[in-house]
């Protein structure tokens, strides 16, 4: 199960997608995420749909291991599913039980697993196709004019890059530790949730002292190399926007854009 989770992953490779100026790809999972709430029917899923797989393919990242990242999240998909249809009211459709199915809320409940799927999809894109680096500097690029109102841009994109870079390492400790303890005679799937999330002690115990010691280690090791963040840090490859990363985030704008507008513009 951990090793199906793709966010934070990097995928090595030297496509259009990946030569891309982290800031424009930013920029795009942003606008990606917005035009996937401001939807309100099912059609422009289709076209949005079509924009992860053109992704996957330019980027020549396989299919299955962008589909992977979906795995570990369907137990959530599928009870926002069950939640939002029995739970909104409208016209009722048919009774399971004492449970009411209803037009709005089987609606509202593929909507939200839509934009569930979708979100982790275009997310995990981002860092499989942008290096620990690259995503650093185009954070903190992209933060910097607000640190005229005492924002530290630096700081922030280092810590939210860091924990990006970690998540596939404490998952691969996660399933070794579990795997431990399953050769010792734990059980972790078998009981109620209550005696699962008791079982799970053996797990996080370690995995924290685990975490803690690599960013003690992490710390020891910047500051052997007399790391400093921040101002007057240089860099082996400076960020800078050429005609690809402009054509590239117009056209990607107006595809969007043009999924936004069908929101107002009912077809």
């Amino acid at each position: 199960m951990f090793k199906d989770i793709t966010i934070g992953q990097y995928f090595p490779g030297e496509s259009l997608v990946h030569k891309l100026d982290p800031r424009i790809k930013i920029l795009v999972i942003i606008f990606f995420i917005v035009s996937l709430f401001f939807v309100d029917s099912f059609y422009p899923y289709i076209f949005i749909l079509l924009f992860i797989v053109v992704i996957s393919k330019v980027a020549k990242i396989p299919v299955s291991l962008v589909l992977k990242g979906i795995k570990p999240l369907r137990f959530i998909i599928i009870i926002t599913f069950i939640i939002n249809v029995f739970m909104t009211k409208g016209e009722i459709l048919f009774d399971i039980g004492p449970l009411t199915v209803t037009k709005e809320g089987l609606s509202t409940a593929i909507f939200m697993a839509l934009r569930l799927v979708f979100l982790v999809l275009g997310t995990s894109l981002l860092t499989l196709t942008t290096s620990p680096i690259a995503l650093t500097d185009g954070i903190e690029k992209l933060l910097s004019p607000f640190k005229k109102i005492g924002l530290p841009a630096h700081e922030l994109a280092m810590m939210m890059t860091i924990a990006l870079r970690f998540i596939p390492t404490l998952l691969e400790e996660a399933d070794k530790i579990m795997k431990a303890q399953m050769a010792r005679g734990a059980d972790f799937e078998s009981g109620n949730i209550i005696n699962r999330a008791k079982n799970l002690v053996p797990l996080l115990v370690p995995l924290f002292i685990n975490a803690f010691r690599r960013a003690d280690e992490l710390a020891t090791a910047m500051e052997a190399r007399c790391y400093r963040g921040g101002e007057h840090r240089t860099r082996l490859n400076e960020l800078k926007l050429d005609t690809k990363d402009m054509v590239v985030f117009v056209s990607v704008i107006i595809y969007f854009g043009l999924i936004i507008s069908t929101r107002y513009i009912k077809i």
